[in-house]
């Protein structure tokens, strides 16, 4: 009987604490990389340099944490818009400038690779 008992735990409680520990790690990641970024962020108009902007984006996501359970759901309810203008926030690399959403979902999308994930994306 004990052995059936863990078993079960295995089965059924282990491999849903690894996929949110992998989400976890995505949404991580993409903070890190929103800080790490030598791109000047635009919110509502007004320019912040990427330290600022992962704190906003932080703070956001932390308010809000036990609704969002992907990196592709952060991406989509947090780092692509202000949640109160509706506005969407911007960012301008090397002259260029586009979506959060673009340059996020392209990072998540090299992170996925470079983690043998792959071909995976949560639901939005």
């Amino acid at each position: 009987m004990k052995y059936l008992m863990i078993v079960f735990f295995l089965c059924f409680f282990l491999p849903w604490n690894f996929v949110l520990a992998a989400e976890n790690d995505e949404i991580e990641y993409l903070l890190s990389y929103i800080a790490a970024s030598d791109c000047i962020f635009i919110r509502n108009g007004t320019e912040h340099p990427p330290k600022e902007a992962r704190e906003h984006l932080e703070m956001k996501y932390n308010h809000v944490k036990k609704r969002i359970k992907t990196a592709d759901v952060f991406i989509d309810k947090i780092a692509s818009k202000s949640s109160i203008t509706r506005r969407k926030y911007q960012v301008r690399c090397k002259g260029d400038q586009f979506s959060t959403e673009q340059w996020l979902e392209q990072a998540l999308a090299s992170y996925r690779v470079s983690a043998g994930r792959q071909g995976i994306k949560g639901e939005k």
